[in-house]
């Protein structure tokens, strides 16, 4: 779910809770107040604790990101430069749904003397299926 969907789904929870609350008081159900009440809390808290979670999850890997591209930077003849903890700066471009820059990273790297065809394969080959995803999203949406 990205951060959009998300703020909706916490935007629809605060509508809804005054709406549940208000319900609960014109049916003269004191127990239905409580547990509505309750239950609205414990999706808030949860919905906000998921947001904090995606955001955060979202700023490491963009530290990530600025790392590698100082790495390559600094040495950009170097194969394991395009690497931040075991993962290649092209993997993360994809995570990012940041396609045509993963293509070209992943271009410079198959173009080092160093780097390892099997790598190089199974970037090419996350890219294809990024490439189709990205299709069938577009295909669904016309």
């Amino acid at each position: 779910m990205n951060y959009a969907a998300t703020l909706t789904v916490m935007v629809m929870l605060a509508f809804c809770f005054p709406l549940s609350v208000r319900l609960a008081a014109q049916l003269g159900m004191p127990e239905g107040f409580v547990t509505t009440l309750l239950g609205a809390l414990v999706i808030f808290s949860l919905a906000a604790y998921l947001v904090r979670w995606q955001v955060g999850r979202h700023s490491v890997l963009l530290e990530r990101l600025a790392q590698a591209r100082a790495q390559i930077a600094a040495d950009p003849e170097n194969p394991q430069a395009y690497f931040v903890r075991g993962e290649h700066l092209g993997k993360l471009l994809l995570r990012l749904d940041r396609r045509r820059e993963a293509a070209e990273v992943i271009d410079r790297y198959s173009r080092l003397g160093g780097a390892r065809e099997s790598e190089i394969v199974a970037l090419r080959e996350a890219l294809g299926s990024a490439e189709r995803r990205r299709r069938r999203a577009e295909h669904r949406e016309a």
